[in-house]
């Protein structure tokens, strides 16, 4: 690795993943599980608001914050559990070389 390359552990990865899930897909689309994060971005976030304006008139509007609220912290506990795949996806990084071994001394 090379000494302008930032270094950053998992447990910081996982907080910005958390973080970055107040619009609930982003972070899993930052720790690379891009299938997911695509989904809840398009399909999660249309249907939660879908089920919570429907369900405002049985709630009295309560459901309008209750159910998105439930919503954004199960996505964001979610995108903090998940396993960090960066670097794992070598056609997204075509500069790296495949069979690099990270033990190497740099030249």
């Amino acid at each position: 690795m090379d000494e302008n390359t930032p270094v950053s552990n998992s447990s910081d990865r996982n907080r910005i993943a958390a973080i970055l899930s107040v619009l609930p897909g982003l972070g899993h689309l930052y720790k690379h599980h891009y299938a997911s994060g695509i989904g809840l971005l398009v399909g999660g976030n249309i249907l939660t608001g879908f089920i919570s304006v429907l369900m405002a008139l049985g709630t009295f509007g309560l459901s309008i914050l209750i159910v998105p609220l439930l919503y954004i912290s199960a996505v964001a506990a979610s995108a903090y559990a998940l396993p960090d795949w960066h670097g794992h996806h070598h056609f997204l990084h075509p500069w790296t070389p495949e069979n690099a071994d990270p033990q190497a001394p740099a030249k």
